[in-house]
């Protein structure tokens, strides 16, 4: 890392090492604003010590980060279209991290003083489609071309649907228990127990549940919150660092290799497929252009660009023999191409070809969408830390302010099981989703379904943050990132 410092001069290292500590600061305010959620049942119902819950929630969202993968935070880098990846310069990719992040912290540190469970993932979300659009408004294009509108609906309805199936499927397995342990003391509240029994612990079985649960919402947390802080902190290194970062530079002569092989077969998937193909790649476009830099991704550069890399990597056994400018064009041709493949993943291709399609498109991405070890540690660090302070707030509202009565045990269990397994499958997918919608609208559905009723007042916040984030955020980082490049720029 030092040598990386050293090269890129005194500034930018300033400027690099200041970036990195933004999306950690990111990340751990992150920490105490959303996992806060995966704590807050199992808190509140006493099936653990605030302090030991919060460490054991601290350790599970380090191991969810370490162990989480990598979709999600590429999904998250691109919601920018790759024209906008492919224009950004240093100094611009540097603007646009800083003003994301500076809405993103703002917005959640405002939400969490007011202990209002609002969401980080649309926090971001929001922040990146500002800078977006201002980065295409700057340069005269219309502000929806600064924004990969495909992506951005696919998040956007997980973030819509995911709440809502979480309100639902808790609330059916909370009624599901109910029927089958009838009038049990996991559905009494903490005080309803305490003043039977004197104790306020949950019985044995629902204590386990709910510690298991707890540790899940947890990990699951860190699987997906945390490779958001993964992908931003790439983006920063690739923007500014592209020497270094812009490719994995500990791939093999295999790994290029392997990226030239999927290269040639997604050539060869289209050369059979042409009419079905044809509004997404030109198929007639003359192949062997001159070896200038690509800045612009459309249906008559496809294939002048895959020409190109075979090409270039037909010249190296190593990214480490590339020049750095040369290194920067492999990266853009390369998400170029898996951009036009995953349009034509959505055609109507013959089962077979779908299938070899999508494989070779993991290997053709092998080398730009990873991660050094220590990014991935660093953000599983920060999330983890974030985690131990701060939680008190939101605690408090989801456990009090969002039923009309207290939560019993058996909603705790519904509300954490049903958030677990959701964020988990949406790990799993690399789809980014709110731990803080689906917990809150879990616990919810929970009270619903027991007849507790709803405090309006709170539940009118949520939904007012909901409603709020995105455009707030939005407005905030491109008012930022526009006062910034006319500063700057």
């Amino acid at each position: 890392m030092f040598e990386i410092l050293t090269s890129i001069g005194l500034g930018w290292s300033v400027a690099l090492v200041l970036a990195v500590l933004f999306v950690l600061a990111y990340e751990f305010i992150n920490g105490f604003h959303d996992t806060a959620n995966a704590v807050a049942t199992v808190i509140y119902t006493k099936a653990m010590p605030a302090n030991l819950a919060v460490i054991s929630s601290a350790l599970f969202n380090f191991a969810g980060v370490l162990l989480g993968g990598l979709g999600v935070a590429y999904a998250i880098v691109h919601l920018l279209p790759v024209d906008s990846l492919l224009g950004m310069d240093s100094t611009q990719g540097l603007m646009m991290v800083f003003s994301l992040l500076f809405s993103a912290i703002i917005w959640n540190l405002g939400t969490w003083y007011f202990g209002i469970p609002a969401s980080s993932s649309h926090t971001l979300i929001g922040s990146i489609m500002g800078v977006g659009g201002a980065f295409a408004w700057i340069h005269n294009e219309p502000i929806l071309h600064g924004i990969n509108l495909t992506k951005a609906t696919q998040i956007m309805l997980s973030l819509i649907i995911s709440p809502t199936l979480g309100f639902v499927l808790a609330g059916l397995l909370l009624l599901l228990m109910k029927f089958v342990w009838q009038k049990h003391k996991i559905h009494r509240t903490p005080d309803e127990q305490f003043q039977i029994n004197g104790k306020r612990h949950p019985p044995f079985w629902a204590r386990v549940s709910l510690i298991a649960s707890a540790m899940g919402v947890s990990f699951a947390h860190g699987s997906n919150d945390g490779q958001k802080g993964i992908g931003l902190v790439m983006l920063v290194l690739i923007c500014m660092a592209p020497a270094y970062f812009a490719l994995d530079m500990s791939s093999q002569s295999y790994d290029l290799a392997r990226t030239q092989d999927a290269n040639r077969r997604i050539m060869a998937i289209y050369s059979r497929n042409q009419a079905v193909i044809s509004d997404l790649v030109d198929v007639k476009a003359q192949v062997n252009v001159n070896d200038s830099l690509l800045s612009h991704c459309s249906t008559q550069t496809v294939l002048p660009a895959m020409s190109l890399l075979d090409r270039r990597l037909d010249k190296a056994s190593s990214f480490q023999e590339m020049s750095v400018e040369e290194r920067r064009e492999v990266r853009r041709l390369l998400l170029c191409i898996d951009d036009t493949a995953r349009k034509v993943a959505k055609l109507e291709l013959p089962a077979n070809e779908l299938t070899s399609l999508n494989k070779w498109r993991k290997d053709l991405t092998k080398s730009t969408e990873y991660a050094p070890l220590w990014v991935i540690v660093a953000i599983a660090t920060a999330l983890g830390c974030g985690t131990l302070v701060g939680w008190r707030r939101i605690v408090y509202t989801v456990g009090e302010k969002i039923g009309s009565s207290g939560m019993t045990y058996s909603q705790g269990i519904a509300a954490q099981v049903t958030a677990a397994a959701s964020i988990g499958i949406a790990s799993v997918t690399g789809m980014p989703v709110s731990t803080t919608h689906i917990l809150s609208s879990a616990v919810a559905g929970t009270m619903v379904a027991n007849r507790s009723g709803l405090q309006s007042q709170t539940i009118k916040q949520i939904l007012l943050a909901w409603v709020l984030t995105l455009p707030i955020t939005m407005l905030l980082s491109a008012l930022v990132f526009i006062l910034a490049n006319a500063l700057w720029g």
